[in-house]
């Protein structure tokens, strides 16, 4: 799952009239920051490549996804962006945004899950949530310019007078102005660039999809009226952002933009209706493809990176060639900001008047500050009116002002370049100011300097455009990076990185380009970046890696990359079962909703599974897991040994690690308290590429004896392309419980019950609202694990005739354990494209577990014995009285299963008819108990 959902706080603004038609904007505590919320109901989904053909603008003609929307009641499916430019070979950091839907979902609804189940289809390469991100504001003194002669300080303190005598900007060159709308009736707010082949007549003129969008759009409520709405909060943003970027100038009256003549395009992304949604991002491909090219967003919040958001951004500023600059944000913190933190995005902070760091967010990801606190703009509601204001949120249109003038002076540069201008030109002596002393490199590459900006015409600029950290081993990562020299040639470059984290150590290598041209390219992949982690590294940890730029001619930038390390989880690939585990217990993810992990997959295709782990029950308020609860995610275990690749001895990959739950105590009842060391196992070769073992170690921390004891998987088994009609079933010849989908019934996986005890399994439909296990009525409680593995195997299937969305509870009723002792349950996670080819696989499975993996008996020896052996005709089997009835299984060298037979005290195996060779004979009791040796076939 890639996106949690996350909380809202709202700004708040409070204005106020001053004598001299000043207003300043009140706001919220800075030290708070604020944080988008998803819309309810509202989803996108991007459509994958190879089914372009089944798609038109309503419709997708792909039955597996359209009987899942249906099923999940969705409606109102459109393309959310119909007249898009497909990617440029030219351009590899450009995307095909013409795929991505939108559908409605009734409320309430599980977001989390429609995007796994929209996955699950395999017809989509992701589907995330809409959210909304509140305007940018920031409190501020409203009498910190209270005269008008002296009010746009900001201009000299960018030097815009003097790049306004080299450039005064150029009407053609549109700044995009997404926000809360404009004030028409404003006396500086009148270079509109007005869509004339569009007049208001109701009639699309253009034939461009939209109605009379004569001077710019309201997306939020769909209609041609981006008029500043009384009702909004704040209001008057759009007109104050606008102001600064695009004032009229040279009018007698009030202010002078920063773009000067460059006209601006208001985009409204705020709704006024109660039909209307957020829609800045929808925003954003409207201004691309109505001719702007610049982009100024004083919006967003925190939070994780969404990919449809980082799809549509890097389609404008790739595809569309606009330069995109956002608010960096209004808390005074160290945090990434969004959109602004986004690749291709100029991220731009705010100054105080005397250029120190004001109270705003500062981050390696700023790219320039500004000035941003008693800034003079144009009102919103008086035609003559003006405001003094402050924060990020009026930092960013300067900058985007001042992009447009570059873009006015140098029509051919690419958007790429001109942002690579505005940084390499910016004025790094901000931080030689001793305010500005422990923000070295948090400000971006200095404050944005207009009249070098536009002056400069010999500006080197190389930039890392893509970078990848890959784990080799245990402890060592390695980092590749592609750089592109985005402004003149350089010679002689020299990339070195540094970890500004004591997690993580570098080596002195260097990467060396003799010569790069205007956008040419390099990449180190031949001889990556070697990194070495800290042992004591928590999992999933991001590190901050400074990479300086070195070339002739005195040329040195620094940027600053950020890198995942010790990730805690490892995925088992060595065959055509791909297996996330972690560090916690969990399969496939950390847990549904984190992101972390790449779930389980059968021969490379979509995740097999939504959720998994280990569940550990004595009673029915003593259960110990990490998987979903009554209130989210159980969270029991915590790591005692990182799960880590050991050294191979017995399969071609082996992983290990430690962890455990805490032990019982008066305030905490509900732990089983015992730590568990897990092993796994996976082989390259034919015949085991269909399964990986798992064997956990259980040993009993606490000073009383565990009796009863269950251990188990839960596994939420989600099959692709329809996660909704899957079927439960349990092989209790194999001890093997098993799904599969009605639609498509080409892909099987499971869960075997190799070593521990009796077996315990429960089929689970996650619908249902009754019965003994009945996550859908109040979650997954502790108490309805703990029925569910202790219920032996009464409840072996779920989902027949139909289908349903299945979960499984599967593993064994494990011996009393008493204190420091020790027991294991081995299991083994399978898949297959048949039935026929799971249960040959957990054949071999339960072989291979026999010969290759030790085998810890939980009963006493047994005294039994096979003969003759070798053998050529008949073989005779004898064990104790007491040990029988059982069942008696033969298996040759494949792992294929022979000959089964129910056996007694003496039983005789007529084997004459197999062909001479090495066979596994196998005795297993009814109380689980597995005997086994090898026994030859002679001619």
């Amino acid at each position: 799952m890639l996106l949690p959902l996350r909380a809202i706080r709202y700004f708040l603004l409070i204005c106020w009239l001053l004598p001299t038609l000043r207003v300043a904007a009140q706001g919220p505590n800075p030290a708070t920051p604020s944080a988008p919320t998803v819309q309810p109901g509202r989803l996108v989904f991007r459509l994958k490549p190879e089914l372009r053909h089944l798609a038109t603008a309503t419709t997708i003609a792909e039955p597996t996804l359209t009987a899942a929307l249906q099923r999940l009641g969705a409606t109102q499916l459109h393309q959310k962006f119909s007249n898009t430019l497909l990617p440029d070979p030219e351009k590899p950091e450009s995307v095909d945004i013409s795929l991505i839907y939108e559908i409605r979902l009734p409320t309430p609804t599980d977001l989390d899950r429609v995007r796994h189940l929209l996955q699950t289809t395999g017809a989509v390469l992701y589907a995330e949530p809409l959210y909304y991100y509140a305007p940018l504001s920031q409190p501020n003194d409203p009498l910190a310019d209270s005269t008008r002669a002296d009010g746009q300080y900001y201009l000299r303190n960018i030097r815009a007078y003097s790049a306004w005598n080299i450039t005064k900007g150029d009407t053609t060159v549109v700044i995009g102005i997404s926000d809360t709308g404009t004030y028409f009736d404003h006396e500086d707010l009148g270079q509109v660039k007005y869509n004339y082949a569009d007049p208001i007549d109701g009639i699309d003129n253009d034939n461009d999809g939209y109605v009379d969008n004569f001077r710019g759009w309201d997306l939020a409520d769909n209609d041609n009226n981006p008029y500043v709405d009384a009702q909004l909060s704040p209001q008057k943003h759009g007109a104050w952002v606008t102001g600064i970027a695009a004032g009229t100038p040279d009018n007698a009256r009030g202010i002078a933009g920063v773009g000067y003549n460059c006209r601006y395009l208001p985009l409204k992304i705020y709704p006024s209706t109660a039909r209307g949604a957020f829609a800045g991002y929808e925003a954003m491909v409207y201004a691309a493809e109505h001719g702007c090219r610049v982009l100024n967003l004083s919006w967003g919040g925190v939070g994780n990176r969404s990919q449809f958001e980082q799809d549509v951004i890097s389609y404008v500023a790739v595809n569309r060639d606009v330069v995109i600059v956002a608010a960096a944000g209004n808390t005074d913190a160290e945090l990434d900001f969004y959109p602004a933190s986004y690749d291709h995005v100029v991220s731009v902070t705010g100054l105080e008047t005397n250029n120190i760091k004001g109270s705003l967010t500062y981050s390696r990801n700023v790219d320039l500050c500004a000035p941003g606190t008693s800034i003079v703009t144009t009102a919103g509601d008086a035609p003559g009116g003006y405001a003094t204001l402050g924060g990020s949120s009026f930092a960013s249109p300067i900058a985007a002002g001042v992009a447009a003038l570059v873009r006015s002076r140098f029509p051919t540069y690419s958007a790429a370049q001109v942002v690579a201008q505005l940084r390499a030109t910016a004025n790094p002596d901000i931080y030689t100011l001793p305010g500005n002393a422990a923000y070295a490199g948090k400000m971006g590459t200095g404050r944005l300097d207009a009249y070098r900006a536009v002056l400069t015409t010999d500006a080197r600029a190389v930039r890392v455009v893509r970078s990848q950290s890959i784990r080799t081993a245990a402890g060592e990562q390695e980092l590749e990076i592609e750089v592109q020299n985005l402004l003149q040639p350089v010679t002689n470059l020299r990339v070195a990185i540094a970890s500004l984290s004591p997690y993580l150590t570098t080596t002195a290598d260097v990467f060396g380009v003799a010569a790069l041209p205007t956008l040419g390219r390099a990449t180190n992949i031949d001889k990556p970046f070697r990194l070495t982690v800290a042992a004591n590294t928590p999992p999933n940890t991001k590190v901050l890696i400074e990479c300086r730029l070195i070339a002739d001619n005195g040329y040195q930038a620094t940027q600053y990359l950020t890198v995942v390390v010790n990730p805690g989880y490892v995925v088992l690939d060595a065959n055509d079962l791909r297996l996330t585990l972690t560090s916690q217990g969990t399969l496939g993810y950390d847990n549904p909703a984190s992101g972390i992990g790449e779930g389980v997959t059968y021969r490379q295709g979509s995740s097999l599974l939504y959720e998994g782990g280990l569940v550990v029950a004595t009673s029915p308020t003593r259960v110990s897991n990490q998987v979903r609860g009554t209130k989210g995610t159980d969270h029991d275990f915590y790591i005692r040994s990182q799960t880590l690749f050991s050294r191979p001895t017995r399969a071609t990959q082996e992983v290990q690690g430690v962890f455990q739950d805490s032990l019982p105590s008066a305030t905490r009842t509900y732990t089983v308290g015992v730590r568990v060391r897990q092993h796994a196992y996976a082989w390259a070769a034919a015949p085991a590429r269909n399964y990986v073992l798992l064997q956990y170690r259980l040993t009993n921390m606490t000073s009383d004896t565990l009796k009863p004891l269950y251990a188990g998987l839960f596994m939420d088994w989600d099959l692709p392309r329809d996660a909704a009609r899957n079927v439960a079933q349990w092989d209790a010849g194999r001890s093997l419980g098993y799904v599969y989908s009605v639609v498509t019934p080409d892909l099987y996986a499971g869960v075997q019950v190799l070593e521990g005890g009796a077996p315990a399994y429960y089929a689970i439909n996650n619908a249902a609202t009754t019965g003994l296990v009945a996550p859908a009525s109040d979650g997954f409680s502790r108490a309805e694990k703990f029925a569910g593995l202790s219920n032996g195997t009464t409840h072996a299937s779920a989902g027949l005739p139909y289908g349903a969305d299945v979960s499984q509870l599967i593993g064994a009723k494990l011996r009393a354990l008493p204190p420091g002792d020790s027991t294991t349950l081995t299991l083994a996670v399978l898949g297959a494209s048949s039935l026929a080819e799971l249960q040959s696989a957990a054949d071999e499975a339960r072989l291979r577990f026999t010969q290759v993996l030790p085998t810890r008996t939980q009963t006493p020896a047994v005294a039994w014995q096979a003969y003759p052996n070798p053998t050529a005709e008949k073989l005779y089997v004898e064990i104790p009285a007491a040990f029988a009835p059982v069942d008696v299984r033969l298996f040759n060298q494949t792992g294929a299963m022979v000959l089964r037979q129910a056996g007694a005290a003496r039983t005789t195996l007529d084997v004459h008819s197999y062909p001479a060779g090495l066979y596994l004979l196998q005795i297993r009791s009814a109380s689980g108990t597995t005997l086994s040796q090898k026994v030859i076939i002679q001619p």
